[in-house]
């Protein structure tokens, strides 16, 4: 089995993190429709001001979004490289899962015809 570079591992750990919470993953889904300042993001949310930057703040520590700031306007913007990142280590595990259930279903299926 092939290892994973450490800065892969890493990366993936981040977007991992990134995702867990409902709130950021509701940013992503809205930034997916393109840019918007901080402000516009977070008004959905029932939370103070401050409390919402730190889920931006984890959104772009771990990659996930990037942003920048005009005047006194910051505006954020999804960056889909790390998700595709996640979605390859999601197929791999998706393909060996698939791989093992087949096993297990040819054995099921060994038994059953000898007992028959």
């Amino acid at each position: 089995m092939r290892r994973v570079p450490n800065q892969a591992v890493s990366m993936l750990n981040g977007v991992f993190r990134g995702l867990a919470d409902p709130t950021r993953r509701a940013v992503l889904e809205r930034l997916s429709s393109g840019p918007a300042p901080a402000t516009e993001l977070a008004r959905p949310f029932k939370m103070a001001l401050p409390s919402f930057l730190q889920h931006l703040d984890v959104l772009e520590d771990c990659g996930l979004v990037t942003s920048r700031k005009l005047g006194r306007v910051r505006t954020y913007k999804l960056a889909p490289r790390p998700l595709r990142l996640a979605e390859c280590w999601l197929e791999k595990q998706r393909a060996s899962w698939d791989r093992r259930l087949d096993q297990l279903d040819t054995y099921l299926m060994n038994i059953k015809e000898e007992k028959s």
